[in-house]
């Protein structure tokens, strides 16, 4: 059985009733969005992520498949949301983040992908000293877990709408490349790439069914949402500039 890790974390393995788990502080960020400038978002964030966030949509493919994700910073490597140890105060914390170090990870047994997600946990996570028992000694779940199970569950079945949705936008031809590019007010430039947004002209020459088709399944709402937040990356730039001062 090999069981393969999603992006961000190192090395997984298959969470167990009996296993203690060192789980993260209040605000507390993972390792991995500490050192991101982007991170991976679901269908129902979309309202809540573009508060804060440029929302655009990444492939790893060549464009055979997209993901949305919030933009966390303009340089590789940088999340402008990450100070002093935490999560800066006030802003959305992006599921993928507050679930780790929990998943549901792939597994494929005989070079098979299997149809169902296993729930896993990062091994380094794992702690008999210092970490928490999710289940009973009558192996009952405690009450933390099954906000925990529950959160991986939605989030799971969200992403699924997700990979809907961008199959969707692909299909009809809506996504498009682009590049941010800033200059900085102590000189400098900024060149971000690797993004793709919709483009809203696009949208006119869909026919009646393609357009009832975005309706009816939210992506419209979606698509707008996106768009305006692509203004918070003045907002970033913003947030770099008093970085640096």
């Amino acid at each position: 059985m090999q069981i393969a890790p999603p992006f961000g974390y190192k090395e997984v393995v298959p969470f167990l009733k009996t296993h203690k788990v060192r789980l993260l502080a209040p605000g507390e960020v993972p390792a991995f969005a500490q050192r991101g400038n982007a991170i991976p978002i679901s269908y129902t964030e979309f309202q809540l992520v573009a508060r804060d966030y440029p929302i655009v949509f990444t492939s790893g493919d060549q464009g055979k498949t997209f993901a949305p994700v919030a933009v966390l910073g303009i340089a590789a490597g940088e999340n402008l949301f990450f100070a002093d140890g935490a999560w800066v105060r006030g802003v959305y914390v992006p599921a993928y983040a507050r679930r780790y170090p929990f998943c549901m990870a792939k597994v494929n047994l005989n070079k098979v992908e299997q149809k169902n997600r296993l729930i896993c946990v990062e091994k380094e996570y794992l702690d008999e000293g210092a970490g928490e028992t999710m289940f009973d000694v009558k192996g009952e779940p405690v009450e933390k877990w099954k906000g925990i199970e529950r959160l991986l569950s939605e989030y799971e079945a969200d992403l699924e709408r997700s990979r809907e949705m961008c199959s969707i936008l692909a299909d009809y031809g809506l996504l498009e490349p682009f590049t941010m590019q800033a200059t900085l007010d102590k000189g400098g430039g900024m060149h971000l790439t690797g993004m793709h947004r919709v483009d809203e002209k696009k949208l006119e020459p869909l026919n009646a069914a393609q357009i009832k088709n975005l309706m009816r399944k939210g992506l419209m709402a979606r698509i707008y949402l996106h768009l305006v937040s692509l203004d918070n990356f003045q907002r970033l730039l913003e947030r770099k500039a008093a970085r640096g001062a």
